[in-house]
């Protein structure tokens, strides 16, 4: 067990797949963990073929403590990436036991784990859900926090809290980076990586494009009489590309400094549901099926970053525009037609 890998939970999902790529790309080992209940494990297959070189993968859960033993037993683990994680706010609201379930205990399971072994680097796959409705625009990381409205971003805000109290337990030795994400979207230029969940998806831009194939009716608009510009609910989309490169400076910069480190990603635009629509009409040249209806629990009006901290401290920032997310994921998503493929 001479090289040590970077765990990467989650890692045949859509984030942690593209950050997978991005890590192997600059040349680290990489170890994929997943459950697959919302990916498949070809997306392993594309790794290793995006890298040409082999890339472990294991299925198993991570509220499973052995099977978290498992992994550190059989691998030198160096970092932990954790995107593992029920990630859809609605369902939370339906089934919140399962989420807290699900979300913490795989979390404190590596945690411990960590521990035991003195694998002291983490970096976890927050969310913009822990602001909650913003009291102000744009977001920095010195925006309140815990204020959620739904059980999927209070997993978040409680995982973070839970990472504060332990780094703040042992401050000399722990190097944790919490990344607040926006709304990732796009997909890999070679289209061997994209967003492609198990069953109907319930994001924005794949729901969108899925609409355009007519795998579903149409695609649904929660509610159109937010305080908005023209109605619908505005988010900070930020392309998966960006994302993911943002992960690898901040694994460069928590090598380089212990401490507890926050860091919002996006791009410091907002976006409405219609300008995400218009623009997959607009590079697809299609028209996409639509139906307003009622807004969705746990969604707020209007949410967009300011990632300015993540360009001074670490020299990150988001590059790609609204165009290129959706181009990109309409692309993959007629690849994956045209050549019968499913990631």
């Amino acid at each position: 067990m001479s090289e040590s890998y970077i765990l990467v939970t989650g890692g045949t999902g859509y984030i942690g797949s593209h950050v997978a790529s991005v890590l192997l790309a600059a040349g680290e080992k990489v170890l994929i963990v997943d459950n697959l209940l919302n990916s498949k494990e070809n997306v392993a297959t594309r790794l290793c073929e995006l890298s040409k070189q082999s890339v472990p993968f294991l299925r198993g859960d991570l509220t499973q403590k052995s099977f978290v033993e498992e992994i550190f037993t059989q691998y030198k683990i160096s970092t932990v990436m954790h995107f593992a994680a029920m990630k859809a706010v609605g369902e939370s609201s339906r089934i919140p036991l399962e989420y807290y379930h699900n979300n913490l205990n795989s979390l404190l399971n590596l945690l411990q784990e960590m521990r035991v072994r003195d694998i002291r680097t983490f970096i976890f796959s927050s969310s913009a859900t822990v602001y909650g409705d913003p009291i102000k625009l744009p977001i920095t990381e010195q925006h309140p926090v815990g204020n959620c409205t739904n059980p999927y971003g209070r997993t978040k805000y409680y995982s973070e809290q839970i990472l504060t109290d332990l780094y703040a337990s042992e401050p000399d030795k722990w190097k944790i980076c919490l990344l607040r994400y926006f709304n990732p979207v796009g997909a890999h230029p070679t289209k061997l990586l994209g967003e492609d969940p198990t069953g109907v998806p319930s994001n924005l831009l794949p729901a969108t494009i899925y609409a355009l194939a007519g795998k579903i009716p149409e695609i649904k608009i929660f509610g159109d009489d937010y305080p908005t510009p023209d109605g619908t609910g505005v988010r900070d989309y930020i392309h998966i590309m960006d994302l993911s490169e943002g992960h690898l400076s901040a694994l460069k910069y928590c090598n380089a400094n212990t401490g507890l480190h926050v860091f919002n990603l996006g791009t410091g635009n907002g976006y409405s549901v219609l300008d995400v629509i218009n623009m997959v009409e607009k590079v697809s040249g299609k028209q996409v099926p639509k139906l307003v209806t009622s807004r969705r629990d746990g969604d707020i009006a209007t949410c967009y970053a300011d990632a300015s901290l993540a360009k001074d401290k670490m020299g990150w920032e988001a590059k790609r525009g609204l165009e290129e997310m959706c181009r990109d994921a309409y692309e993959y998503s007629e690849y994956c037609s045209n050549t019968k493929t499913k990631i």
